[in-house]
């Protein structure tokens, strides 16, 4: 713990991308000794995962969207989640409050701008969201999980300062582990998910990609997918239909098990995604939602395909050919694919809830922010020399 105990404010909702790494920080928040609570919404609030020292407090947050017929009702959500977070800041207390990006945050951090309580935001996306950027210059720092961030502002640098996306503590236990060894006639694990609920696109081009590789290679695949209920019958039949073995599930509990036996991931480029396969070191193909705001997932790849840890093929190009063109070159040499993996686990950000933590913590405390960003700017070069050392050891295992 650093310094006396101390109250912290977090707020996140709506999905699972906002929350995991809320919950993230909670946890080493109050390893470190302090209290904290948790301002979202109703689908936040039930949504698994929360630890349960956590006290959620639901407020009204709004949606405005395009139609300017809902914006009054939108704004006077907002103005009313304001007042309740403000109540709540009364009895609370909080040293800061820690935005992590979407409509639920917005009242919580209004409220602290107002109370003039301390605030931050963590951007988990390679572009800030539009209430991170409405609030980027209101707020005392911003926590990056990229080194380059779209559409924010070059006169906000000097409240920047990179950390990364925190991840689940289960899948950060496996980054020490090596790559599963790969040989030129051994098992080609593959694991395709599309987010919480599958996607269709991936289960209607992935099984015929697979099939189109050479029977060298194909006859060498185990796959595991997880597909929406309504096209799962659908996705086996494919899978049978060619002779490819496959697990299939709507949802499976043990992700991060398979995320280490896998050799190679297939799916979208959320952030959280992301951070779990440079987390670990998976290559991957990269599939962007099209319709994800500011196209925020494409951006999300730049810097895993840059490194070489990653292909990303728009969905609109995603056809059973290009996919296996792709895996064919990704996959034709087992070092082909260890290469890959240890790119990817290169540009993990292993201590990005202890950073955030520390950021964090610098508010009513020992002023760590400078401390931080120097670490930041130099974290990359410091972690490659880790990396290459400790790659080399990966590496040999393969």
């Amino acid at each position: 713990m650093t310094g006396a105990s101390r109250h912290f404010v977090l707020a996140a909702g709506g999905t699972g991308g906002h929350l995991i790494p809320a919950f993230a920080l909670a946890a080493e928040l109050d390893r470190r000794g302090h209290h904290v609570a948790l301002v979202t919404d109703k689908r936040g609030a039930e949504l698994p995962g929360k630890p349960d020292f956590l006290p959620a407090h639901v407020l009204p947050a709004g949606r405005f969207g395009k139609n300017p017929l809902h914006w009054p009702g939108g704004i006077k959500a907002v103005l009313d989640g304001r007042r309740m977070a403000m109540q709540l800041f009364e009895t609370f207390g909080p040293s800061a409050v820690v935005g992590f990006g979407g409509y639920p945050s917005l009242p919580a951090l209004l409220g602290a701008v107002a109370a003039d309580i301390p605030a931050v935001i963590h951007e988990q996306n390679a572009v800030l969201g539009r209430v991170n950027r409405l609030l980027a210059g209101k707020v005392q720092a911003i926590a990056t999980a990229y080194p380059d961030v779209q559409r924010l502002k070059p006169s906000l640098a000097d409240k920047v300062h990179l950390v990364g996306n925190p991840v689940r503590a289960e899948v950060l236990g496996l980054r020490d582990q090596p790559f599963p060894a790969f040989t030129e006639d051994g098992i080609l694990r593959v694991l395709v998910t599309g987010g919480s609920q599958g996607a269709r696109v991936l289960s209607e081009v992935v099984p015929d990609g697979l099939a189109m590789l050479q029977p060298a290679l194909r006859q060498r695949l185990q796959v595991t997918q997880q597909c929406r209920p309504e096209d799962i019958d659908a996705v086996r039949a494919r899978y049978r239909g060619h002779d490819i073995p496959a697990e299939l599930g709507t949802y499976f509990e043990d992700m991060a098990t398979r995320l280490a036996d896998a050799h190679l991931f297939i799916g979208r480029a959320g952030a959280s995604t992301i951070a779990e396969l440079t987390a670990v070191g998976r290559p991957a193909i990269l599939v962007p939602l099209p319709i994800a705001t500011d196209d925020h997932q494409a951006a999300n790849t730049q810097e895993l395909v840059k490194a070489g840890g990653a292909r990303m093929i728009r969905q609109a190009g995603f056809t059973p050919k290009q996919l296996a063109k792709q895996i064919q070159v990704m996959a034709q040499h087992p070092e082909t694919l260890a290469t890959a993996a240890h790119a990817a686990w290169n540009c993990g950000r292993p201590k990005a809830v202890q950073d955030l933590a520390d950021l964090v913590e610098s508010f009513g405390g020992v002023d760590l922010m400078d401390v931080i960003r120097v670490g930041a700017n130099n974290a990359r070069g410091a972690s490659q020399g880790e990396a290459a050392s400790q790659g080399a050891a990966k590496d040999s295992v393969v």
